[in-house]
Parts: structure tokens; sequence; C-alpha cells
């Protein structure tokens, strides 16, 4: 996406992304950069972490 005419079309088209959908993006892309075992460790560590501040939902988030 180095094509500046394509990202000036985009960003009139949609606008800038938020500081929040850009740090989304950069998660996803170092996230699937990992190994498949890597992968479920954070998913596994993630629903432990969410499951402790929400301990109202005992299933999991997948």
């Amino acid at each position: 996406m180095k094509n500046p005419t394509f990202i000036a079309e985009l960003h009139t088209k949609l606008g800038a992304p938020s500081s929040e959908a850009v740090e989304s993006l950069r998660l996803l892309k170092a996230f699937l950069q990992l190994a498949p075992g890597q992968r479920i460790e954070v998913i596994e560590m993630v629903e432990r972490l969410t499951s402790e501040s929400h301990p109202e939902t005992d299933r999991p988030l997948s």
C-alpha cells in the first residue's frame, strides 16, 4: 500500500483511521506472525485475563 494515489483515495472515502484501529491492525499483524502454538497460548492468556476481570462469564471467548 505504498501507492500515494490509492492511499489518498482511501483517505477521502473513509477518513483517517483512529489510533485504536491502527493499533489493532498492528497487533493482528504481530499475532499472525506467531507460530500456531504461540497463538494458542496468547488466546488462552487473554481468555484467562478476561475471565478474571469479568467473573460473571465463565465461558471462553472463542
